[in-house]
């Protein structure tokens, strides 16, 4: 029997009390949806159970873990942050160590030859996901992603013409529908190719601490002047920003800073942190990393575009299996504003077409 460890909190002293299981996921669902109802719904327990907690551990700690305010729902104060952003962190390393820290115990069993590992050539959007995963992965699941990240449509362009086993792209699911899907589907064919889930994550203006200039979209950085970091054309993020800054009646020379290009969602939120810019535009967990403020925008859905034909191979059943695991479900939920509710299903191109309606297996 193969042991692997997991990652617990206690509170430091005599009695070493180790935290309620329920905490940490109520507080990663308070820290997306903003709302401890909403949070509630996707924690699994009751409204009740929820107050109780927090108003048990703000007695605990001695500092509030979340403030609630009426008609503006609910947020993670400074403590509730540092205790979320301390677990995420502890549960990427854990990743790393795991097959170092497993163990066997019980009767000794006949040793099996491991399987060979098994790489797949992956072409794809920048994901913060994706790379802990191709980081992360172990022997015994005999498979190696071998990942070059691109612009969405670039990396697209890499599959279709056998570059790539594997593309890596994402198109918003609310927030701005409107985005118009052909420059997706003209790389893919639909006899031939299939979309793997991967990850749904969240969208919007990284901003600096307390959001000072109270930018609230596209918009308000037009109207306000702040000085703007973009993404590099050919990307899937730079495509939403130009269609939501189309659908917010602003003109790309209406943004200070509209040129200037950067080529990942952390060095977005880097520039702004270190002050390079006022506002950018990327992933929820990339304005965490850096513990800047956030204002979502869109949910977008991450698909890993494959070829049918390849779907019952040893690496793309590897990879389903992968992302279908407990061990990926842990990833996803150390990022803030992402999900991995269905990774490593597989739908036709009408999931592009048409958001949940393709024909699953």
């Amino acid at each position: 029997m193969r042991l692997v460890p997991s990652l617990g909190w206690r509170i430091d002293g005599d009695a070493a009390e180790v935290l309620d299981a329920r905490l940490l996921p109520l507080l990663e669902a308070i820290a997306a949806s903003a709302s401890l109802a909403a949070a509630v719904a996707e924690s699994g327990i009751s409204y009740r159970a929820a107050w109780d907690l927090l108003r048990s551990y703000q007695g605990k700690l001695g500092v509030a873990l979340v403030q609630l305010e009426r008609g503006r729902g609910a947020s993670l104060t400074l403590a509730g942050e540092r205790l979320l952003e301390a677990h995420r962190a502890g549960v990427v390393q854990l990743a790393r160590m795991l097959p170092a820290l497993a163990t066997e115990i019980g009767p000794r069993r006949q040793k099996e030859q491991p399987a060979p590992v098994v790489p797949l050539k992956v072409a794809a959007s920048h994901d913060m996901a994706l790379a802990a995963l191709s980081e992360t992965l172990s022997g015994r699941e005999a498979l190696r992603l071998d990942v070059s990240f691109m612009g969405s449509l670039h990396a697209l362009r890499e599959f279709f013409e056998g570059r790539a086993e594997v593309a890596g792209f994402h198109v918003p699911m609310s927030g701005c529908t409107a985005l118009e899907r052909k420059p997706f589907l003209r790389w893919l064919k639909p006899g031939r190719d299939r979309l793997m889930r991967f990850v749904d994550r969240d969208q919007g203006l990284i901003l600096p601490r307390g959001n000072p200039a109270q930018v609230r979209s596209l918009a308000d950085v037009a109207a306000k002047s702040q000085r703007f970091v973009n993404r590099q054309r050919g990307s899937g993020t730079r495509l939403l920003i130009d269609q939501l800054i189309a659908d917010a009646g602003v003109e790309p020379a209406d943004l200070n800073g509209y040129p200037r290009e950067e080529f990942t969602h952390s060095a977005v939120a880097a520039t702004v942190a270190s002050g390079g810019a006022d506002v950018g535009f990327g992933l929820r967990a990339a304005a965490a990393q850096y513990q800047l403020a956030f204002m979502p925008l869109v949910r977008e859905r991450y698909f890993l575009a494959v070829h049918a034909k390849d779907l019952d191979g040893a690496a793309l059943a590897r990879l389903a299996a992968v992302l279908r695991s407990p061990a990926f479900a842990r990833i996803a939920r150390a990022l803030a504003g992402y999900r991995a509710a269905g990774a490593g299903s597989v739908a036709d191109l009408q999931a592009l077409r048409a958001p949940g309606n393709g024909k699953h297996r």
